[in-house]
This record gives structure tokens, C-alpha cells and sequence, in this order.
């Protein structure tokens, strides 16, 4: 007897999980898509998909925002920083690396990488539309 995984049939079919009914069954996905008539209008009692909160959208891109700004924030300091950079443990262990992240070139490109976040967050918000 082999020691391989079996390989899942080819006979499942491969559908989005079924949506709960009014009733609270299962309906199967071919009865899960909204019924229409000749004229293109849904029939009551079909189902639609859930929209999500407007303010659940607008707190996701908030803290989106938020966090892409922080993040960015630190990368721009954290070069310049003579606590994290200049005596951090790692750079410290290896002599190689000090010397070559020490040069200014190296910490201007971080930096530059903290503002492309900071960039990139300001773009998010300035953007976004409510559809």
C-alpha cells in the first residue's frame, strides 16, 4: 500500500458554499441565485447578496489609513534614530552589515520607503469613494 495522499475525486463539484434559506435549511446553489422573470425582475423570496456597512467600510479604510501612516512614520525615523539604528543588537552581532546600513545612501532609501507608505495612505484616503 502506497504512503501518497489520495487525490480528491474529480466527481465533486466545485461551487461556492450554499447560502441559508429564510427558513434556515441549506438551498443548494442552483436555487441560491436570484430568480427572474421574462422581464429581468427578481421574483420575491429570491435571494441577494449582503452588502456590507458603509461604516464598516469607511472604519476598514480608516484603520487601513491609520496603520500604513504609523508604518510608514517609523520607517522614515528609524534611520536616523541613534537608538534603533546605530545600536541595534543585529547590526551590533554582525560588523558587515553595520557597515554597510551605517552608509547614508542606505538610509535614505528607507526612508524613501517610509514615505512611498506615507504616500500610499494618503492616496487611500484621498481616493476612496463610497459606491
Amino acid at each position: 500500500m502506497s504512503q501518497q495522499p489520495e487525490m480528491p475525486s474529480s466527481t465533486l463539484a466545485l461551487s461556492p458554499a450554499p447560502l441559508p434559506g429564510p427558513d434556515g435549511e441549506f438551498a443548494s446553489a442552483s436555487s441560491a441565485r436570484p430568480h427572474s422573470d421574462a422581464a429581468g425582475a427578481a421574483q420575491p423570496g429570491s435571494h441577494h447578496p449582503q452588502r456590507i456597512p458603509r461604516w464598516l467600510e469607511r472604519m476598514e479604510l480608516f484603520l487601513r489609513v491609520m496603520l500604513r501612516m504609523y508604518i510608514g512614520l517609523a520607517v522614515c525615523y528609524a534611520p536616523w534614530s541613534h537608538t534603533f539604528w546605530d545600536q541595534n543588537p543585529i547590526f551590533l552581532q554582525f560588523p558587515g552589515i553595520a557597515v554597510f546600513v551605517s552608509h547614508g545612501a542606505v538610509r535614505g532609501i528607507v526612508s524613501g520607503l517610509g514615505l512611498l507608505n506615507l504616500w500610499i495612505a494618503f492616496q487611500d484616503a484621498v481616493r476612496h469613494r463610497d459606491g
